[in-house]
């Protein structure tokens, strides 16, 4: 059963950079207090750090549908209307763009084993869950470019940046696709203890995709936004076809770093103050903790 919530220039590539040795751990990031980051245009983004929990994805549909509505008003009024930034992982989902096809689904829909929520975003179908960091921009694009490939390709470099600079993993864009990618590159792994200073080059066929993107823009308010698999279980992509495409995979980037640890706090933080800073300078914006979010009175503790 398909489930509804409620009334229901671009970017230059990122230079080549070797992936970490699958034995090294991404490195620390010295981010600054996210309660107040200027940019030079002095516009805010009003930011809301749920990065740590699991948000139901109902909840938070919702939510953004509320802003988008304060957002709206705002615009008619010819009120200032900031942009507002989510960060948030969900329990596991599935989720259909307003033109999925159920082809995609290797599943009946009368047994479905997590549920299905078909959504006014673009795209194909995905899967959310623990491990995955959804970011949900909510974009004024009137205070920015009012051209939605731009604002696709400008999300796509933010993921980019993220892989490259936190974890030396070199993604790209595909032609024709929405996403980032892991493609075809040279591995060097460095031995740990590099005690003979060897370096081992190891040829990759890259087909992964690493971060899904869908959006939906209604009066050039856009929302809906990226999930980038951190430390996902990928188990759950193999019963849809990710994004509708049959001849790619999906990747997470702990499986691509091969790092067995089971604790994922680590990789999860690095990411998240990444998303954090990058965002913020790819779209010249300055970022506004909300110090509470009303989303988390509803939470399970």
């Amino acid at each position: 059963m398909i489930l509804q919530a409620g009334a229901s220039s671009c970017f230059s590539s990122i230079p080549p950079c070797p992936i970490s040795s699958s034995n090294r751990q991404p490195s620390s990031l010295t981010t600054p207090n996210f309660i107040s980051i200027r940019y030079r245009n002095g516009r805010m983004c009003e930011f809301h750090d749920l990065h740590k929990e699991l948000v139901p994805y109902a909840d938070a549909w919702k939510w953004q549908k509320d802003i988008v509505a304060e957002k709206k008003a705002l615009v008619e009024t010819n009120h200032d209307c900031p942009d507002t930034l989510i960060v948030l992982q969900h329990h596991p989902v599935y989720t259909l763009g307003m033109g999925s096809s159920l082809e995609h689904l290797n599943f009946d829909m009368n047994d479905a084993p997590l549920d299905v929520y078909r959504t006014e975003r673009g795209g194909e179908v995905t899967y959310h869950g623990p491990g995955q960091l959804v970011i949900y921009p909510i974009v004024n694009l009137r205070n920015h470019k009012m051209d939605i490939h731009w604002y696709l390709r400008a999300l796509e470099e933010v993921i980019i940046r993220v892989l490259s600079s936190a974890f030396s993993i070199e993604a790209s864009r595909v032609d024709g696709l929405t996403g980032v990618w892991f493609g075809m590159f040279l591995l060097y792994l460095l031995n740990e203890l590099q005690r003979d200073h060897e370096t081992f080059v190891i040829m990759l066929s890259g087909d992964q995709k690493l971060a899904a993107i869908g959006v939906k823009v209604s009066r050039w308010i856009a929302y809906h936004g990226v999930a980038l698999n951190v430390t996902t279980d990928l188990a759950p992509f193999k019963s849809i076809v990710p994004c509708g495409i049959k001849d790619r995979r999906v990747g997470s980037i702990k499986s691509l770093l091969g790092i067995d640890d089971d604790d994922d706090t680590q990789l999860i933080e690095t990411a998240y103050k990444s998303l954090i800073k990058e965002f913020s300078e790819v779209f010249d914006l300055g970022i506004q903790q909300i110090a509470s979010s009303p989303i988390l009175e509803g939470l399970e503790p």
